[in-house]
Order: C-alpha cells, then structure tokens, then sequence
C-alpha cells in the first residue's frame, strides 16, 4: 500500500508584504541610529559640561563654549519718558509790530504778508510833513553851527592880534555852544525818527530783524494819523518755542534743563531736541497744566508759529542694575540666570527683577555691578 504524503499549502508570496518587511527593516536601521547618535550625543554633552554640585564647567574648545555669550552686569541710568501735547510758537521778543513814528501818507508798500525780510530791509515809504520840517530843522542846525564856528575863531584871531574886546570872543563863544546844543537836538530827532539827513519829506520804515511779514494792516495810498497804529508786524523766525502743556500731577517731574525729544505731526520722521529752558510759575486754571518752553533753533523755517508737536520729556532715573531679558532663566517660579564664577564656570543664580517693555529689565536683588551673566545660550547649560 503506497503512504500518500500530506500536502501542505503556503499562502501565495505578495508584493505589498514583501514591502511592509522592508520597511520593516529600514525602521528598525533608523532606529538603532537615531539610538546610537542620542546616546552619542549624551556622552558628548557629558564631556562638554562637567557638573559638581551646581557649579558647571565647560570645556573651552567644545562647541558650546563658543555659543555662550558672557556680559558683565553694570549699572544703567534709564530714563523715564513723559510724552505731553507741545504748539510751536513765535518768540514774543522776535514779534515786532512796525509803526510810523510821524503821521504820513503811504507812497510805497513794497512787502504783503508772507514775504520774508531782511534786517535793514524797506518796508514802506511815506510822505510826512513832519520829516520834512525834521529834516530842514537839521540842515539849518548844522549851517548854524558851522557860521558860529567861524565867528568864534575869527573873534579869537582879532583878540590875539590886540583889536578885539574879551567880551566879543565870549559873545562868539556863546553863539557857538548854543549852534552846537541846536545841533545836537536835530540830529536826534532824525536819529529817532530813523531818518538820514537829505531824505527830505519821506521817511523808510525798515526792518530791524531778519523775520516774515505776519501781517499787513495799511494799503498804498492810506493817509496815517495815529502813530500808535501797528501799520504791519515782521516776527522773526530764526529761533521759535515749543510750549509743552505738562498735567498738574506731573509738575513735580518736570525741571528747568532736562532734555526733550519733539516730534511733528507735519513733519514725519523729524525728531528735534531741546532742554527746557523755561517754566511758567502758575497753572492754566482752563487746563490745569502747566506751560513748559523749549527755545529752537529754526534756521531752514520748517517750525511754523502754531503747528502741533508731542514733546516728551526724559527724566533721569537713578542708577539701577539692568541686564538683557536674553539671560533670564524660569525656573519653576523662580526667575535665574547663570553667573561666570570662574573662566568657563558657572553658577546658577536666583534673582528678583521688576519687567520691562524693552530689551532690558531691572535687578532689585541677586546681581551687584562687576557680575558676569551669561546672556546668549544660557539655556544651553543644564545644571539638573
């Protein structure tokens, strides 16, 4: 009898297992070499730091000796910013208001306003019988003096020869004295009238600073009889204010000499400086602040007399311990820093600070001046 042997059938080889086993395998590869580069890794960092109940020593030629950045701790003055509503204004002492010194008619008006003068510069002309007889007053003063002048010293050339009396040299001598007190008043009402000898019956009125005509209140023509009358106003604008409006609870912070910073809204990008230069002693009882000026240099005339401006106001704060917000370590509730304790050793530091918007935050305890702080790559160090 012949023994039939069984039979056994496999499952049929597909292409989607023998690829699950290769990937399979690859993992497996991957794995063994992510697990050999960890514990590869480890053993590195364990020869790169060396830690002995907290103080932490890296090797100076391993890589992270060179990402580690050490700054010593100093003390920084910061100051504390006011910023307060500003208006640029004209000088007071360089707004002048121009007025005929004589009644006149107006025969030339040469400026309207706007127009930038010069100091010495013509700003009207008028006809005045009044600088007429100022004029004429002063021709016949000087022939006066001139005659008495002459007859004086040939009174003295007759009595030094013997052929004239004391009496007549005095009587000259008088007549002189009185040509020259005659002359000296004429030539002071054309000094006050800001006129020159020969000009007759017209006097200039000009400019006694370099500014623009703010305002022009005559016309050609006009006939001025009062000369208290402003007939127009020249305001210099070579050197200008910045009245800064500072609050009734920040008057205590605000000090004649501290440095301003001033931005325009007309003007972007334009930072100016300052200090005050000036504070008014009494609060603006409508506002309740208090005025604070800034006096400006305003050569290129950008500055226009009422054009908005924020003046901040920089008040010095005393010395304090500042170090980069880089450096600070939380740990736990307790915010450290690592302190360069020797060469490439370092100790973790607990300290207390007190936040800031910027890059910088103060120290209240934990750091003197003089401490080195590890402020790039401190959380590299581990001290667990």
């Amino acid at each position: 009898m012949h023994q039939i042997a069984p039979v056994i059938h496999s499952p049929p080889f597909s292409r989607s297992s023998g690829r699950t086993a290769r990937l399979l395998g690859a993992g497996l590869v991957i794995c063994a070499i992510l697990s050999g580069a960890a514990t590869s890794a480890m053993a590195s960092a364990s020869t790169m730091v060396r830690n002995d109940h907290g103080l932490l020593t890296v090797t100076p030629d391993s890589p992270l000796a060179a990402r580690l950045s050490v700054t010593p701790v100093t003390l920084a003055s910061p100051s504390r910013t006011i910023p307060v509503p500003g208006e640029i204004r004209a000088e007071p002492s360089q707004s002048l208001s121009v007025m005929t010194p004589v009644a006149g008619a107006i025969i030339s008006l040469p400026v309207t306003a706007g127009d930038h003068v010069t100091r010495g510069q013509i700003l009207a002309e008028l006809a005045s019988g009044d600088m007429a007889q100022a004029t004429t007053d002063a021709a016949k003063a000087r022939a006066g003096l001139d005659y008495a002048r002459r007859a004086l010293l040939r009174a003295q050339g007759v009595a030094s020869a013997g052929g004239a009396a004391t009496r007549d040299v005095e009587a000259a001598r008088s007549a002189w004295l009185q040509a020259q007190a005659e002359d000296d008043r004429a030539t002071a009402r054309l000094a006050a009238l800001r006129a020159q000898p020969g000009q007759g019956g017209v006097i200039r009125l000009t400019t006694p600073i370099d500014g623009m005509v703010s305002a022009v209140n005559t016309a050609a023509g006009a006939f001025v009889t009062d000369p208290t009358a402003p007939l127009m106003t020249v305001t210099g604008t070579q050197q200008v204010w910045a009245v800064a409006a500072v609050p009734e609870n920040l008057t205590d912070a605000v000090h004649v000499g501290q440095t301003v910073d001033i931005t325009f809204p007309a003007l972007p990008g334009r930072t100016t400086h300052g200090t005050i230069a000036a504070i008014e002693p009494a609060l603006h009882s409508d506002t309740r602040t208090l005025q604070a000026r800034v006096v400006l240099a305003n050569d290129d005339d950008t500055l226009k007399p009422g054009m908005f401006a924020t003046v901040t106001i920089l008040t010095p704060q005393p010395p304090r311990i500042m170090v980069p917000q880089s450096a600070l370590l939380m740990n736990n509730d307790t915010v450290t820093v690592f302190v360069e304790v020797a060469p490439h050793a370092y100790r973790r530091r607990d300290i207390e600070i007190i936040y800031d918007n910027g890059d910088l935050c103060e120290v209240t305890s934990g750091l003197a001046a003089g401490d080195r702080v590890v402020t790039q790559g401190a959380v590299l160090l581990n001290d667990d």
